[in-house]
């Protein structure tokens, strides 16, 4: 079978990145506690080299996890991390020399053409807010401080030697773990200590609070209905939805099912928000005939606007407050009774539909032997999609 752009999908690229993740965990797991069986390789490896490459080999295995969640939200700093991590993996299962290793290799050597196929699929740029750069600066600096003053005072502390000895007093200091195996032995070295204590623990809470806020913050969005702000600032030549109704669900099932196509629901509904969140599609919680949400949701960027509830009404407030805000946006609008298209049209939208009008032709064209689906696209040719 030949491969093919269409069978190796963003998907397949992703799921290969997590396969391996998992691989590269349970390899270098199987190695650390002698579970691997070796392989034909194993004489060419000195055994230092395969419990060394197992803990690294584990190590590696979270990071690609951390590049498959960034692949899967379409970042290229997921792909850059990616494409580093995958011949890591393929390596250091080389060098495990285990039978339980080898399906890691394979498995790596196979998600590397498929990375590089998709590789434009991967563009969203990430930027980390200042806030970020600031706590991961401390978290750096602390740790550094940290190991370099226990490196530089271990002739006054009992077990400290080498500059691993010294990181790894003072990580398992920041984490309150103590152990006591290694510990300051003069009053300089216990100030030292404790000022080593306050500064990397204070730096790991501003990190860990740093990190998770936007995880807590997107799943109470969710959980309310709502998009997170960095959704909402990511909005570009996207499709607005404006209000909520029985025509809005196959809108939605049609623009999910266009890939590359960025959409946004704006209903004041806050149970269907929730409901629509839950199914993982972008809604923003407000009135759609008000000025700042659109604002807010970017309609100067969009790429077209939908109007389609039962209420015709609201659906051309909603439309008049659109085009006054985007003259030059594309609105498309569904009339509920006939009599009102002109209303919508007035009101600024390009093109009007009426799917009850729609619905009876298709009906009479079959009810006389037409096809259906030759009758639906008979239709759609004589719609005029310049009015």
């Amino acid at each position: 079978m030949e491969l093919t752009r269409d069978w190796v999908t963003v998907r397949a690229s992703i799921l290969l990145t997590f396969a391996v993740a998992v691989l590269s965990i349970l390899a270098g797991l199987a190695q650390i506690g002698g579970l691997g069986v070796s392989g034909p390789l194993a004489p060419l490896v000195p055994d230092f080299v395969r419990q060394t490459v197992g803990f690294t080999g584990t190590i590696t295995g979270f990071a690609m996890l951390g590049s498959g969640f960034a692949l899967k939200n379409g970042y290229r700093v997921g792909w850059y991390s990616t494409a580093v991590l995958l011949p890591l993996t393929a390596i250091q299962g080389l060098m495990q020399a285990s039978v339980v290793s080898f399906p890691l290799v394979a498995l790596s050597v196979l998600s590397m053409p498929t990375l590089v196929i998709n590789r434009g699929r991967f563009d969203r740029s990430y930027s980390p807010s200042p806030t970020q750069l600031a706590a991961g600066a401390a978290l750096v600096t602390a740790v550094a401080y940290g190991t370099v003053g226990t490196y530089a005072l271990r002739d006054q502390f009992n077990g400290a030697e080498t500059i691993v000895d010294a990181f790894y007093f003072t990580v398992v200091t920041a984490s309150t773990v103590g152990y006591g195996d290694i510990s300051p032995a003069t009053d300089i070295a216990q100030l030292f200590a404790l000022s080593s204590l306050v500064m990397n623990v204070a730096a790991f809470a501003v990190a860990l609070g740093v990190l998770l806020t936007p995880a807590i913050e997107a799943q109470l969005s969710k959980a309310l209905g709502k998009m997170t702000d960095r959704q909402i600032d990511l909005l570009d030549d996207h499709v607005l939805v404006l209000g909520y109704g029985d025509l809005t669900e196959p809108i939605l099932e049609e623009l999910a099912a266009r890939e590359g196509v960025e959409y946004a629901v704006v209903t004041p509904d806050e149970t269907v928000a929730r409901r629509l969140a839950d199914h993982d599609i972008p809604v923003y919680t407000a009135d759609p005939s008000d000025v700042e949400p659109l604002e807010r949701v970017n309609l100067d960027g969009a790429r077209a606007v939908v109007a389609a509830t039962e209420d015709d009404a609201r659906d051309a407030l909603a439309i008049l407050t659109a085009r006054q805000l985007n003259p030059d946006v594309r609105i498309v609008a569904a009339v509920t009774q006939r009599e009102n298209v002109d209303k919508l049209r007035r009101a600024g939208a390009d093109q009007v539909i009426s799917p009850t009008t729609l619905g009876g032709h298709i009906i009479v064209d079959c009810a006389f032997g037409a096809d259906s689906k030759d009758a639906t696209e008979g239709i759609l040719d004589d719609v005029d999609l310049d009015d």
